[in-house]
């Protein structure tokens, strides 16, 4: 498993007491598949994604991302578990403007200290992986939400993560670019064999996903995907 969640509890102060946002969650994501998670808002679905990016620690339980336990770990040790493992697709894009394409891509491995030619020759390759090589040297005001949302995935691969975490990459775009990035988060997802968690709040996306992840009021209950 390249993803493993055991009895992770997770809870928040709420006045004198504690609001339970994730209850005993048990969750295995292997390599090269995809896992949906879905709920009504408030059902936990959002701190499911921050546990499993290591931005929050559960109050218990623990979190195995690609074979290294996080329980323990610094906070320069998990930042660079991330840097190196985790690819995060956050719901808004949030390209630099002053950037092309090809280098909202290469900035990540300038953070990472890799050569600037080899950056460029992985960016160039991601960026005609999600088809975008035609639109490489423009800029975010140039490329449609769809395409931005394209060079979002394609950034988030840049570093060769085992786990890629998703969060509503679709609220934003119509009915038909949405389908066409879930589709694409499917295929990338077997082709570079990650581990990708994606929420949704678009029940229409379920099939998608190899197995299904149902949360309410903090509990995880899951399920094969229809496919």
């Amino acid at each position: 498993m390249s993803l493993t969640l055991t009895d992770v509890t997770l809870t928040y102060p709420d006045g004198g007491t504690r609001l339970t946002a994730l209850d005993r969650v048990v969750l295995d994501v292997p390599r090269g598949s995809l896992t949906v998670v879905a709920g009504p808002s408030g059902s936990g679905k959002s701190s499911l994604l921050a546990v499993a990016a290591t931005l929050i620690t559960p109050d218990s339980g623990t979190v195995t991302v690609d074979g290294a336990t996080t329980t323990g770990m610094t906070r320069g040790e998990l930042a660079d578990l991330r840097r190196h493992r985790i690819g995060i697709v956050f719901q808004q894009p949030n390209l630099l403007p002053a950037l092309t394409a090809v280098e909202q891509l290469q900035v990540m491995a300038h953070i990472d200290g890799r050569s600037a030619a080899r950056a460029r020759t992985r960016a160039t390759e991601l960026l005609d992986a999600v088809g975008l090589a035609a639109v490489a040297g423009r800029r975010p005001h140039q490329l449609s939400g769809g395409e931005r949302q394209r060079v979002n995935i394609a950034r988030a691969l840049m570093n060769d993560p085992a786990v890629l975490l998703v969060d509503e990459p679709t609220s934003a775009l119509d009915h038909e670019r949405g389908a066409a990035v879930i589709a694409l988060l499917r295929r990338l997802t077997h082709q570079r064999a990650t581990a990708t968690v994606l929420v949704t709040h678009d029940r229409g996306h379920l099939t998608e996903g190899d197995q299904v992840a149902e949360v309410r009021d903090g509990r995880l209950s899951l399920r094969e995907g229809i496919r």
